[in-house]
C-alpha cells in the first residue's frame, strides 16, 4: 500500500475512534460506519475536496449534493477539514466554501459555518483545534474561533473568539467567570431582594444572570455610600428617618418540572380542592 493510501486509513480510524470519544451512544465500528451521517458526510467530503482541488468543481458540486440528499448535511467542497472532524446527529449542518476546520472540532445538528458578504474572497469562519459548536448555532463571516473555545447552542456569532473562551446569546457574548471576592456580597444583597444569584448559574452560565449580577454589584455600592451619609448626617446633627423600607417579595423563575412539582408540595392540600 501506498503513503497516501495508508494515511486514508489512519485517518478513517481515527474518524471512526473520534466517535467513540464524543458519542456515549457509539457502540462498535459496524454500527458507526453504516448508520452515523455525520462520518458519511465527512467520506464524501473528502472526496468532493479531492477533486475540487484537481478541477472538476462541477462533479465535486455533483458529489457534495448527493451527500446533502442522504445525510442532511451540507458541506462545501472548498472547505476545508482537519483530522477527526465529528458532526454528530447532523441534520442541516452547512459549511461554506472558505470555512476552514481545525482538527478535533465538534458540530451539532442545525449549526452554520456562514458567510455576511457577496464578496469573493475569505467569507466563511475559521475554527481552530478543539472548537466545539452547540445545536443551532450560527457562526457567520470571516471570523476566528480560537481553539478550544465553545460555542453555545443557538448562538449567533459574528466576531472572533479568544482560544478558550466560551459564546453564548444572540449576539453571542463572552461568559466572564465569576470572580470569588465577590460571591459574599452579591450573596447579601440578593437575600436582600429575595433573589439567588446563582440560582441559575451555579452548573451553566447565563447571560441574564450576568447582567443581575452586575447589578448586585451596582447596589452593594450604593449601599456603601448610602450608609456613609447616613453617619456623616447624624454627626452633623440631622435627624435621620427611622422608617423601615417594606420587604420586598421573593420572586422565582419556575423552568423545571421538578421546581413545579416542589411548588406543588408546599400547597396545603385543602387550597388544592376546587369547591
Amino acid at each position: 500500500m501506498d503513503t497516501s493510501g495508508e494515511e486514508k486509513v489512519s485517518r478513517w480510524k481515527e474518524d471512526i475512534q473520534s466517535v467513540f470519544e464524543r458519542d456515549p451512544a457509539a457502540r462498535n465500528a459496524f454500527e458507526i460506519i453504516t448508520t452515523y451521517p455525520g462520518v458519511h458526510a465527512v467520506v464524501y467530503h473528502r472526496f468532493a475536496h479531492a477533486i475540487w482541488h484537481i478541477g472538476l468543481k462541477w462533479l465535486a458540486r455533483v458529489v457534495s449534493n448527493i451527500a446533502r440528499l442522504l445525510t442532511g448535511i451540507e458541506i462545501h467542497p472548498g472547505a476545508v477539514i482537519g483530522r477527526r472532524f465529528f458532526i454528530d446527529h447532523g441534520m442541516g449542518v452547512v459549511i461554506g466554501e472558505t470555512a476552514v476546520i481545525g482538527d478535533d472540532c465538534t458540530l451539532y445538528h442545525g449549526v452554520t459555518l456562514g458567510g455576511t458578504s457577496w464578496d469573493k474572497g475569505k467569507r466563511h469562519p475559521t475554527l481552530e483545534n478543539n472548537v466545539v459548536v452547540g445545536a443551532g448555532a450560527k457562526v457567520l463571516g470571516p471570523i476566528v474561533v480560537g481553539e478550544g473555545a465553545r460555542i453555545g447552542s443557538n448562538s449567533v456569532v459574528v466576531k472572533d473568539v479568544p482560544a478558550g473562551a466560551t459564546v453564548v446569546g444572540v449576539p453571542g457574548k463572552l461568559i466572564t467567570p465569576r470572580k470569588p471576592q465577590q460571591d459574599g456580597h452579591r450573596e447579601k444583597i440578593a437575600k436582600k431582594i429575595g433573589f439567588d444569584a446563582y440560582g441559575a448559574t451555579k452548573d451553566a452560565a447565563d447571560p441574564v444572570a450576568h447582567a443581575i449580577n452586575c447589578m448586585l454589584d451596582h447596589i452593594h455600592v450604593m449601599d456603601r455610600k448610602m450608609e456613609s451619609m447616613c453617619e456623616a448626617l447624624k454627626k452633623l446633627g440631622v435627624d435621620e428617618d427611622q422608617s423601615n423600607l417594606p420587604d420586598l417579595d421573593s420572586c422565582e423563575i419556575i423552568s423545571t418540572a421538578e421546581e413545579l412539582q416542589k411548588l406543588d408540595e408546599q400547597i396545603p392540600e385543602e387550597e388544592k380542592t376546587i369547591e
